[in-house]
């Protein structure tokens, strides 16, 4: 059990947080970041850590506990303020995200971040692990569940439905994949580069489980994720997002996949973060 379990609204607030320490965390480094991408998982990533995953900084050596793969790894950043916010790491590190030895690099390494499952970074490698960790738990007849998050671009990689066939075939109930589909990828539309609609549909002739929400509604995000229900087979959720959501000149435009805010931009982000 989620030992935070907050409330809709608690996880709005903690959200809203999540965000004012992305801007801050993005303009600090030395290398750039993926503003865009990181923004537009933060209610994700704050229901599972916060109400959703049976894991916390307590259980993260327990063979129990679930098991979350940040398969889009470029996304990074937003991870990273989660895990702080969630207490697997010193909220001090945050600033030095990318820079020289540095605890926070610029895609998840397991043994340089507590709390990080598996390095990624490559698009296409989280989803085959997940799938291989959560064939292991049901043979080990564990009450284990696996998470991973996958970008929509990222479904262009051939490993992720070589994945999902075998997700299926072992009827991987334990398995959920969350696609964080915000329609936006590095070079533009993803539409326009590589088009996987109809994408339900896709997931279903697969042999998956699929639902939708909005993914930035935290109450629609929780209402999804504990809704679920193991029934043989493995579950989708199409989280429907803006890429850069919460900051409106942000949000929606393929620019900021790599730009970070900058002068009177983080003031302005800043500002229209603040809490209610």
């Amino acid at each position: 059990m989620n030992p935070f379990a907050l409330s809709v609204t608690d996880l709005e607030k903690r959200a809203r947080a999540v965000r004012r320490r992305i801007v801050l965390l993005n303009a600090n480094s030395p290398a750039g970041g993926h503003t865009g991408a990181d923004l537009s998982q933060v209610e994700i990533l704050t229901a599972l850590y916060f109400r959703i995953l049976n894991c916390s900084p307590q259980l993260i050596n327990s063979d129990e506990r679930d098991i979350y793969i940040q398969s889009k790894g470029h996304a990074v950043g937003g991870y990273y303020c989660v895990l702080a916010e969630a207490g697997f790491i010193p909220v001090e590190w945050l600033p030095t995200y990318q820079h020289a030895d540095s605890h926070l690099p610029g895609h998840p390494v397991k043994h340089k971040t507590p709390g990080v499952e598996l390095n990624t970074g490559a698009l296409g490698h989280g989803l085959p692990v997940a799938v291989g960790i959560a064939l292991a738990a049901k043979r080990n007849n564990s009450q284990r569940r696996v998470f991973v998050v996958t970008g929509d671009g990222e479904l262009a990689e051939g490993s992720n439905w070589e994945a999902a066939l075998v997700a299926a075939h072992y009827q991987l109930d334990n398995l959920i994949i969350i696609n964080d589909k915000n329609n936006l990828q590095l070079a533009g539309s993803t539409k326009d580069i590589l088009n996987t609609d109809p994408l339900d549909e896709k997931w279903r002739a697969f042999g998956m489980e699929v639902t939708e929400c909005r993914g930035n509604d935290m109450a629609d995000v929780v209402a999804t994720l504990e809704g679920l229900q193991p029934h043989g087979k493995p579950h989708v959720v199409i989280a429907n997002t803006t890429k850069g959501a919460g900051i409106s000149f942000i949000q929606g435009r393929a620019e900021w996949h790599h730009r970070i805010p900058k002068g009177d931009e983080i003031e302005l982000a800043l500002e229209e973060l603040k809490d209610e």
